[in-house]
């Protein structure tokens, strides 16, 4: 191992975060989808950033919509976590790194309500710490969101590593000292990378 720590991205990282997938399970019309997805996923990044109240934004969402789908984005609100894919490999990774004990963390950006699920998801009981952007008010790329991390956890950026799926916050990372690769699904290329093979 190159590395002392490996930090992760959760969405399509280690669970698949496909809008389209998770909106089918609470609509089957594709019609209705169509006219939902837009409505819906306009503002995530604001909740991503906790710049919104989640509660607040599903009944803004509900408001603008058709009132016969007003009970689908309620349960879609509710439910969409549950219908995240896991991915194995990643996951299988993880549970490496922790019988190697090698220290695992989490660098994600999501929604209040989904860093309170979180807190049942089995995978992450092995990570030796966890930062979710909204309850922190701030989100990758934006460097204040590594600093809390590396300040937190007491980590040394240039002892890390980061696994994410967006370059943009892979090249955050390496400009605070912490070397990383884009996630595509080729875990050979991230075990390569941390120099496990």
């Amino acid at each position: 191992m190159k590395y002392k720590n490996v930090v992760f991205d959760f969405g399509n990282v280690i669970g698949g975060f496909d809008g389209r997938y998770m909106l089918e399970q609470f609509c089957t019309s594709e019609k209705d989808r169509d006219l939902l997805a837009p409505v819906i996923f306009a503002g995530w990044q604001e909740l991503d950033r906790g710049t919104v109240d989640y509660d607040e934004y599903v009944e803004e969402m509900v408001s603008s919509v058709p009132a016969r789908l007003e009970n689908t984005v309620r349960s879609f609100f509710r439910g969409w976590p549950d219908h995240i894919t896991p991915i194995r490999e990643t996951q299988e990774l993880i549970g490496e790194l922790y019988q190697k004990g090698v220290p695992v963390y989490l660098l994600s950006n999501a929604p209040t309500y989904f860093a309170e699920w979180a807190k049942g998801c089995g995978i992450l009981k092995m990570f030796s710490g966890i930062v979710f952007s909204a309850p922190l008010k701030m989100a990758k790329p934006d460097p204040e969101i590594y600093r809390y991390l590396f300040e937190t956890y007491s980590l040394k950026p240039e002892e890390s590593f980061f696994i994410d799926d967006l370059r943009s916050n892979i090249e955050t990372g390496r400009k605070l000292g912490m070397e990383g690769i884009v996630f595509t699904g080729d875990i050979g290329k991230v075990k390569a990378a941390l120099g496990m093979i």
